[in-house]
C-alpha cells in the first residue's frame, strides 16, 4: 500500500463542500470516483481542511492510499483525466511516508478571501468573489481585524453547527489590504472553528462600510455569543491557500 499526497485545486461552486455529503457532490467524491476508475480500488481521501459548499482552494493538500503499483506522475495525469469536466485539478502528487496524514500532520492552515469593491458587478470573476458596491475602508478593517490575532475565545464567531470540541483557538494572522479594486483578507492558523474566517470578515466588512466601529469587532469578541456576530459573508469569496507541515 503505498500513500500519494495530492495538492488540490478546485471551484467549490458545483459541490456541497469538500467532505462527501449524502445530499450533492464533493470534492472527496469526485477524488475517489477519479481514483477507483484508475485503479480498480475504492480509497478514502483524507484532506488538511473542510471547506465548505461554495468555498475555493488553490492548494489543498490531501491523500489517498493505492495498493496497485503506479507511480505518482501517471496517478497525477490519471486523476486529472477522469476529474474532467469536474473543476478539480491535481497539480502535484507525491509518495509520502505511511505515517504522514493530510489532516492530522498538518501544523498550519491559510485562507484568504477576495470582495471585489467597485459599483460593476463582477463579469470573469462571478462566484470568486464578494461583490460589495459601496466604498470600504480596508485600513479601518485591517486595524480592527488586530483584536482578533492571538488565543481568543471565538464564540462569536463560531457556526452554531461546529462541531470543535471547545472555541479557544489561535489566531496567527488576519491582515486587510487593498489591491485597486479588491480588498483582500488573509487569516493563517494551525486550525479555525466551522464558519470563522466568514464571520470575522462579516463583521470586518461592517467596520469598512462604517456601520460599526473599529472597537466593535473586540466587543463582538468579548460577549463571546453567536448572536454579537453583524454578518457572515458568503462563502464565494473564500479561498484555502495553504496548509503548512513540519
Amino acid at each position: 500500500m503505498t500513500r500519494f499526497a495530492l495538492m488540490l485545486e478546485y471551484d467549490g461552486g458545483p459541490f456541497m463542500g469538500l467532505q462527501r455529503q449524502s445530499h450533492g457532490p464533493s470534492v472527496q467524491q469526485a477524488v475517489e470516483e477519479a481514483a477507483l476508475a484508475i485503479t480498480g480500488e475504492q480509497p478514502t481521501m483524507h484532506a488538511a481542511g473542510r471547506t465548505d459548499a461554495g468555498v475555493h482552494a488553490l492548494a489543498m493538500r490531501a491523500h489517498i492510499e493505492i495498493d496497485k503499483a503506479i507511480d505518482s506522475f501517471r496517478l497525477m495525469e490519471g486523476l486529472n483525466a477522469k476529474l474532467r469536466p469536474a473543476p478539480v485539478a491535481v497539480t502535484a502528487c507525491e509518495v509520502v511516508a505511511d505515517d504522514w496524514h493530510a489532516r492530522f500532520s498538518c501544523i498550519g492552515r491559510a485562507y484568504e478571501y477576495r470582495i471585489l469593491n467597485r459599483r460593476a458587478p463582477p463579469a470573469l470573476e462571478a462566484g470568486k468573489v464578494w461583490h460589495e458596491p459601496r466604498p470600504l475602508d480596508a485600513e479601518a478593517m485591517h486595524r480592527a481585524a488586530q483584536a482578533l490575532v492571538g488565543r481568543h475565545d471565538f464564540t462569536t464567531f463560531r457556526s452554531a453547527h461546529c462541531q470543535a470540541k471547545e472555541p479557544v483557538k489561535t489566531l496567527d494572522r488576519l491582515a486587510v489590504r487593498r489591491e485597486g479594486d479588491h480588498v483582500i483578507i488573509e487569516a493563517a492558523a494551525r486550525s479555525f472553528l466551522h464558519h470563522q474566517v466568514r464571520s470575522m470578515v462579516g463583521c470586518l466588512a461592517l467596520v469598512g462600510l462604517g456601520k460599526w466601529p473599529e472597537g466593535g469587532i473586540a466587543e463582538a469578541l468579548a460577549a463571546k455569543d453567536r448572536a454579537a456576530l453583524g454578518l457572515n459573508a458568503p462563502p464565494e469569496g473564500l479561498f484555502f491557500v495553504r496548509a503548512v507541515y513540519p
